[in-house]
């Protein structure tokens, strides 16, 4: 539930008219716009490999190339290049007609296409000329798309490595970001698995971006130049901290591109690894125009101890203070930092201490989070196989029963539950119209079952300096049991009429520490429902993808199946992959690789807690049912209901399990 989380989390999140939404967006252009873009990429690519005269540099002065590493601007689309200067660096496993060969994916044209045989196993494989480290893979699919596929990636043309998986595509375009993985390729290919139609697959773009890293080096140079970088938050998968070693900035330090961007907290890094031990002289940050008012420069030996080697002045701080602006009006700054004394140490980060202000609207202030464009680290040494650590593997083992209950005792076993009260443990949220309370009225234990009554009182009720109508139940494990992956299980039945919200869900841990909150805490919604008889929805929210924005679906019982009937809802949390269930039935399946290459970071490596509870309208009933009056999301007829008694969510048990 996107607005359950905390009374410590002060963000005013969107309302959200539905918990189902696409895991991968395609993005609206012109078939005119693409070719124009894609030609003027693989023009600027064709000068960086002397085949034009070269137009201005993107990627700053040519000192800041190593040795040896070409001159490709940032935004290159190296597979367009390669095949501009090679063409037979592009084959595939067939073509549907001499029309539609493999080339015509590359040529900058977005007006031709390649299409394959008709195969599912059919693939489009690029020779990129040289070992880069790959930061996103743009498809732009035609009509005939493929439902399931794989980006592989190959050093030797021979052993292949899959680094994004599509598993329900529907076409359109596709960005594939490979951060966190360690993606370094002379060789990449799309291999069809499935075909959504019956024709081949059909791309009119394939494109490849990325650079060479900087290698060990003697003399002095930008030793973070596509290396590994790291951020402890971020916005999303399209300002991940990658970017900040791409090489490139635009010239007026204005815009979305090229960015690392953090959420909205003052306490945000991100760091490069080098590779190697170096010895480290001038920083040099190119921001946007969130930059950081104050921040320290650090250096590390392992990634763990850190070492401060700069800090702004006590008169720089006040002056970047005072600079105070709206901003539509902002732009960024350039910090060429010389150290006081050269710094030895492998990885290096900015870590921020005050985010800048801005005038939103004037004369308020308002701070964002922290936007740095490139980090770059000049001196000597450093390494260019400096890697990503591998990602989590699934865990071993069979599942076993750590959280048992079966509501049979005369009332709730509070060793195991938490009681939420409105006021107390949260405060008002996503403009529900119920406080919880720990009453009988409305938490009970009776036959075999945990009940979650509403209850209606015009203005009976006071929590938190505000006087409700109405009156419900939430409870949780937090603090009794808080958990790191497992198979998490409840049969339930459930109330059905406009603006009832039951929910089974779990909720980062850390949702009510102020530098997390939500929704970089994480939160699992393995059952919602609205009130609806025929279906309910399941979601993930983090960052990047939360409120209306979340990765969800939603399920429509099968044989005329109904809420108010009992059924098992569970989830299947691994290291890998959130896979939800009803009745044993796969409803959704997310891997953490198409969440973290396609939406944003995989927060769902840490502890969480269950949660059941019964709201009364809201944002999410109120999306689809419309209603305003008498109560946002709840109707008269609902509140009818509610008054005359009987309106409840019932739990029979609830269950986690875990392996290990």
């Amino acid at each position: 539930m996107s607005s359950r989380a905390s009374r410590t989390s002060s963000a005013n999140r969107a309302s959200r008219t539905s918990s189902a939404t696409s895991e991968t967006r395609a993005t609206s252009e012109t078939r005119a716009s693409r070719t124009s873009r894609t030609s003027r990429t693989v023009l600027t690519a064709l000068a960086a490999l002397g085949l034009l005269a070269a137009g201005p540099a993107l990627a700053g002065p040519a000192s800041a190339r190593p040795a040896g590493v070409s001159a490709v601007a940032w935004d290159t689309d190296r597979a367009g290049a390669a095949y501009a200067a090679t063409p037979s660096a592009v084959t595939a496993s067939g073509s549907e007609n001499a029309g539609t060969g493999p080339g015509l994916a590359f040529d900058g044209d977005g007006a031709t296409r390649w299409s394959s045989d008709f195969a599912d196993n059919a693939w489009l494989r690029v020779d990129l000329g040289g070992v880069l480290r790959v930061d996103r893979v743009v498809l732009d699919w035609e009509a005939a798309y493929g439902k399931r596929y794989v980006l592989e990636a190959s050093r030797n043309g021979t052993d292949w490595t899959p680094f994004y998986t599509e598993t329900a595509g529907t076409g359109g375009r596709v960005t594939a970001h490979t951060h966190p993985q360690e993606v370094t390729a002379r060789y990449v290919r799309m291999r069809g698995i499935e075909r959504a139609t019956p024709y081949g697959y059909s791309l009119w773009s394939f494109q490849v971006y990325g650079g060479e890293p900087a290698p060990a080096s003697t003399t002095r140079t930008n030793l973070a130049l596509h290396h590994p970088a790291y951020a402890n938050y971020y916005q999303h998968a399209g300002n991940s901290p990658a970017y900040v070693t791409d090489g490139g900035w635009p010239a007026d330090l204005r815009g979305d591109v090229t960015r690392w961007a953090s959420d909205w907290n003052a306490d945000r890094w991100v760091a490069v690894d080098l590779g190697a031990p170096s010895v480290i002289d001038t920083v040099d940050l190119y921001w946007e125009a969130a930059y950081a008012v104050d921040y320290e420069l650090q250096v590390s030996d392992d990634n763990r101890s850190w070492r401060t080697v700069h800090r702004p002045s006590a008169a720089e701080v006040a002056a970047r203070r005072a600079d105070v602006t709206s901003p539509g009006e902002a732009a960024g700054r350039h910090d060429s930092v010389r150290l006081a004394q050269p710094a030895t140490g492998r990885y290096v980060r900015m870590l921020g201490k005050e985010r800048r202000s801005f005038h939103n609207p004037a004369p308020a202030t308002a701070q964002f989070g922290y936007s740095l464009y490139e980090f770059q680290v000049w001196g000597t040494g450093g390494s260019a196989a400096a890697a990503y650590p591998p990602l989590p593997a699934e865990q071993p083992g069979a599942y076993r029963t750590t959280f048992f209950d079966d509501f049979t005792g005369p009332s709730l076993d509070r060793s195991k539950w938490r009681v939420v009260r409105t006021g107390t443990e949260m405060g008002p949220v996503n403009g529900e119209s119920q406080a919880y309370v720990d009453s009988p009225d409305t938490l009970r234990t009776e036959n075999g079952s945990l009940l979650l009554r509403a209850r209606h009182c015009k203005g009976c009720t006071q929590a938190g300096g505000t006087t409700y109508d109405f009156t419900s139940a939430r409870i949780d494990t937090n603090t009794r049991f808080d958990f790191t992956y497992g198979r998490v299980s409840a049969r339930m039945r459930l109330p059905v009429g406009d603006g009832f919200w039951p929910a089974f869900w779990l909720l980062g841990s850390n949702v009510d520490d102020p530098s997390v909150s939500w929704p970089a805490s994480g939160e699992t919604d393995i059952m919602e429902n609205i009130g609806y008889g025929d279906w309910t929805s399941t979601g993930l929210h983090g960052p990047g993808y939360s409120a209306d924005g979340n990765v969800g679906e939603r399920q429509v019982y099968p044989g005329g199946g109904r809420a108010d009937q009992w059924h098992t809802y569970a989830v299947e949390w691994t290291p890998t992959a959130m896979r939800f269930l009803v009745d044993d039935r796969v409803v959704q399946e997310t891997t953490r690789n198409k969440l973290e290459s396609t939406r944003g970071a995989w927060v769902f490596d840490r502890n969480q807690y269950v949660i059941l509870n019964l709201a009364l309208g809201g944002a999410y009933p109120a999306g689809w049912n419309q209603v305003t009056s008498p109560y946002w999301g709840l109707p008269q007829s609902s509140v009818d209901r509610i008054a005359a008694g009987g309106v409840q969510a019932e739990v029979d048990w609830v269950r986690v399990e875990q392996k290990g």
